[in-house]
């Protein structure tokens, strides 16, 4: 089941860095940037986050919350915003559900080995809880750009 614009923020509450939990539905009343990524401290998803982290005054300026998942653990999280000074949350979806529930798992290979993964992927969803863009297959160079990019346009 796809996931599409116009969908709602599913109400699901995860556990995030800081100790924190987090209830999706308590985020509505701001926009929200939600990006998915493989793992912690991995070449590309570091890379990301950093890009984030660079604009992440622009992202608040326009009214925007960003938010990093992976199926990392909070220790992970911990220590991965700890590393590359990040300013924003990092939700543990260790349950896969919200990955579920985005739609965001795909089949993947590496080194001749097939498992199922993260495909990197963001959401943009409008201060009332609805999707209003999609990025799949995301690259990182310039991504954070575009999303901020968008947020502006909405």
């Amino acid at each position: 089941m796809a996931f599409e614009i116009g969908d709602t923020l599913p109400a699901l509450t995860l556990k995030a860095s800081g100790g924190q939990t987090v209830n999706l539905e308590d985020l509505k009343g701001t926009s929200l940037v939600l990006y998915f990524y493989p793992k912690d401290n991995t070449p590309g998803c570091t890379q990301e986050g950093q890009d984030f982290r660079d604009l992440y005054a622009q992202f608040k300026a326009a009214g925007a919350q960003v938010m990093g998942v992976s199926k990392d653990g909070v220790k992970a999280h911990d220590n991965f915003i700890a590393k590359h000074d990040f300013p924003f949350t990092l939700l543990s979806d260790a349950d896969g559900a919200l990955c579920a529930a985005l739609d965001v798992m795909r089949e993947k290979s590496m080194y001749g080995k097939t498992y199922v993964g993260i495909d990197r992927s963001t959401f943009l969803f409008n201060p009332q809880g609805q999707l209003i863009e999609v990025w799949r297959g995301v690259k990182v160079k310039g991504h954070a750009q575009a999303v901020l990019d968008a947020l502006k346009r909405a």
